[in-house]
């Protein structure tokens, strides 16, 4: 599935044969360069094996932001938010952008159609526990409604010194009908 976005970028769904060594290293780049990912050693390709399976059996989006020569850019997804029963209308949300397209609205739009796709797939709430010092992702949030609940300190060690997490909801109106069980 491919979603216009009116530009030289579109949004497409991803997939392990296409797409899986770029994510790859968006995340090695994440791991090794920032505290976006509290993860201190590279990720292997069969890694991703195991997540993208994840992904596919529970129907959880991993959609991507690529150029016209079909290059990835940025990607998004969700996966479980403390994975028990009764928050199956909850998940946590990441986005990932390569280091030489950020400030370009690419984290927007996958944003906006993580959202959409919530909304489709029923979900109640969007959570990102994004590391406190990251004011250019907090700030991505709260400009698309996300409100501040709380802040984790010290949750982290990376790089000489303890990380914060704060966590960031979005609640939306579905579903409409929700169940127990």
């Amino acid at each position: 599935m491919s979603i216009d976005t009116n530009d030289s970028v579109k949004l497409v769904d991803c997939t392990e044969k296409e797409h899986a060594a770029a994510i790859l290293a968006l995340f090695n780049d994440t791991i090794a360069n920032s505290t976006a990912l509290y993860d201190y050693e590279p990720r292997s390709l069969s890694f991703m094996e195991g997540w993208f399976a994840a992904k596919r059996a529970r129907n959880y989006p991993v959609i991507g932001a690529v150029n016209g020569q079909g290059e990835l850019l940025a990607f998004a997804s969700w996966g479980a938010f403390r994975d028990y029963p009764a928050n199956k209308y909850t998940v946590e949300h990441s986005v990932y952008v390569r280091n030489d397209c950020r400030r370009q609205g690419l984290a927007r739009k996958l944003m906006q159609e993580l959202i959409t796709r919530a909304q489709k797939a029923d979900m109640h709430v969007l959570m990102g526990v994004i590391d406190a010092a990251n004011s250019g992702s907090i700030a991505l949030h709260e400009q698309l409604g996300f409100k501040h609940v709380g802040t984790l300190p010290q949750i982290g060690f990376k790089f000489g010194h303890w990380l914060d997490a704060a966590l960031y909801q979005l609640i939306l109106e579905t579903p409409a009908q929700p169940v127990d069980g």
